[in-house]
């Protein structure tokens, strides 16, 4: 499937495949590609750092479901819902969201460039935990990674993402952007600790 440039159905798109990928969950405690996190801690960081960023920046409250401890699925299809929400109301087309570190964007480029794109990226995490399908859209792969590298001094220094791990260098694009997130795409085979 080809990602829609549109913010609204690109986050309909990435948002609907990581909902399959919450549905296709039989254990949310098995382990995941980021250290120290569970398959739940995968939903748990959507949820939870997101609404903080919308309402300090756009003054939005995504509606509040349960907690990623109580019920991972509906704890991520309230949050999904809301954010789509967000995305379809007319209104946002006019709506800004400021942040000290990045200033004022449109609102639902705002969303798209810091929220859908993790998303995107954590649905990785979420497949490989969990033994389903990992595969990502290598076009929308190649994009994130061309951006991600011209400011990958900022990045790094942000602390949201781990050291580059090393990719052969003929490794497709989707490697190449996890390995630059600090992901092994070959996660477990090279992790004996992992069952």
């Amino acid at each position: 499937m080809t990602l829609s440039d549109r913010p609204a159905e690109r986050h309909r798109q990435v948002a609907g495949l990581f909902t399959e990928r919450v549905r296709g969950t039989r254990s949310w405690d098995v382990p995941s590609p980021v250290a120290g996190w569970a398959a739940r801690d995968v939903v748990r960081h959507l949820t939870e750092w997101f609404p903080g960023f919308l309402a300090a920046g756009a003054g939005i409250e995504l509606p509040c479901g349960p907690s990623a401890d109580e019920n991972p699925a509906a704890a991520w299809q309230v949050h999904c819902d809301g954010v789509q929400a967000v995305l379809d109301d007319p209104e946002t087309a006019h709506r800004e969201l400021a942040n000290p570190h990045i200033g004022s964007l449109p609102l639902a480029t705002a969303i798209d460039r810091f929220y859908t794109a993790d998303v995107f990226m954590h649905t990785w995490d979420l497949s490989r935990a969990t033994g389903q399908d990992d595969r990502l859209d290598s076009g929308f792969c190649a994009r994130l990674l061309a951006e991600m590298e011209q400011m990958e001094q900022v990045i790094r220094s942000s602390g949201q993402f781990g050291a580059r791990v090393e990719v052969p260098g003929d490794a497709d694009t989707q490697a190449k952007l996890l390995g630059f997130i600090g992901r092994d795409p070959f996660w477990p085979e090279r992790c004996p600790h992992v069952p």
